[in-house]
C-alpha cells in the first residue's frame, strides 16, 4: 500500500478523529468498515484518515471503498478507480443510474437533494448486506452537524442535528461519520496539500438558492465576525441540558416538584427509532 507523507495538519485531523472514533466507540475489534466515496474532499479526507489510523489502532478492522457511480452526465468514472488502485485499497464501484430518476421524478426548479439522498443510501444499505459490512462510514464534518442543527430549526421547527453515530430504521445498519470534530476548512486544506482529484457533483452544484448553502454563508459570515462561534455550536451539540428545553418526552417537567432535586432526564429515553447510539465500550484509537 502507498504511504502518505504525514504533515501537521494530517496528524491534528487524526488526532481529531481518533478522538470523535473513541468518544462514540464508532469502530470495534473485528469490524468491516464500507467507506463512502463520492469524489469530494471530505470523503477523501476519510479514507486518508481511517487509513492511518488503522495501522495504529489497538484493534483490528478492515476498510472497503466503495463509490457509487449515478451516472451523472461527463461524470469521470476513472477517476476513482486509479486513485484507489494506486493507494492500493481494496474498493468497488456500484453502478447505478439515479441521475435519470431523479430528473424524471423530481420537478424543474425543485430541489433534487433529498429524492438522490434517499436513493443513495437505499443502495448503499443493500451493498453492505451483501458484503458483510459492519459499519458505514461517512464524511460529515463538523460545519455539516451544525449546520443540520440550523436547517431543521429554521425550517423544520425541530432541535435535530447530525449524530456521530446512527442506526438505521430496520436496525440493521450503523452509520458512523468519524470527521465529525474536523473543521471544514482544515478538510479543504488538507484537500490542497494532498492534491486529491476532487470530483464535482454536478447534480447537487448546480442548484440555485439552497437551503444548505444560504445556512453555510450566514455561518461564514458568524465564522468572520466571531471567531469560535461555529466549535462553539458543535460542542453545544455535546453538551445538552434537558431540563432547560422545552421536550416533555426528555424530561419529566410533571413530576418536577418544588425544592426537588432537579432531574436529569437520561433515564427518558427518545421515541425516535433513528436515534444515536450510546457510547458503549470506549476503545481509544491513539493518532
Amino acid at each position: 500500500m502507498k504511504t502518505i507523507a504525514q504533515t501537521k495538519l494530517a496528524r491534528k485531523l487524526q488526532r481529531l478523529t481518533g478522538q470523535a472514533i473513541a468518544d462514540y466507540a464508532m469502530i470495534e475489534d473485528g469490524d468491516k468498515v464500507m467507506v463512502c466515496l463520492s469524489g469530494g474532499k471530505d470523503s477523501y479526507a476519510m479514507l486518508d484518515m481511517l487509513l492511518a489510523l488503522q495501522k495504529k489502532a489497538p484493534i483490528e478492522f478492515s476498510l472497503l471503498a466503495v463509490n457509487l457511480d449515478q451516472k451523472q452526465p461527463g461524470f469521470p468514472a476513472h477517476v476513482l478507480p486509479q486513485y484507489l488502485q494506486d493507494l492500493g485499497v481494496e474498493y468497488h464501484v456500484i453502478e447505478q443510474d439515479t441521475f435519470s430518476i431523479v430528473q424524471d421524478k423530481v420537478p424543474a426548479g425543485k430541489t433534487t437533494c433529498g429524492l438522490c439522498s434517499r436513493l443513495r443510501r437505499g443502495i448503499l444499505y443493500g451493498f453492505a448486506d451483501q458484503h458483510g459490512v459492519t459499519k458505514i462510514a461517512l464524511g460529515h464534518h463538523r460545519e455539516d452537524a451544525v449546520e443540520t442543527l440550523l436547517l431543521n430549526l429554521f425550517y423544520g421547527a425541530q432541535l435535530k442535528a447530525m449524530p456521530p453515530k446512527l442506526r438505521s430504521d430496520d436496525g440493521r445498519h450503523v452509520v458512523i461519520r468519524p470527521l465529525y470534530y474536523c473543521a471544514e476548512s482544515d478538510l479543504a486544506a488538507l484537500a490542497h496539500e494532498r492534491q486529491y482529484p476532487i470530483i464535482p457533483c454536478n447534480l447537487c452544484g448546480s442548484q440555485p438558492n439552497l437551503q444548505r448553502q444560504a445556512i453555510k454563508s450566514m455561518l461564514a459570515e458568524w465564522e468572520q465576525q466571531y471567531p469560535g462561534r461555529i466549535e462553539n455550536m458543535a460542542r453545544g451539540l455535546r453538551h445538552v441540558v434537558p431540563s432547560h428545553l422545552a421536550d416533555a418526552n426528555l424530561f419529566d417537567f410533571v413530576s418536577l416538584a418544588a425544592g426537588a432535586d432537579e432531574q436529569k432526564g437520561s433515564d427518558l429515553s427518545p421515541v425516535n427509532p433513528e436515534k444515536p447510539l450510546p457510547p458503549g465500550l470506549r476503545l481509544r484509537i491513539s493518532p
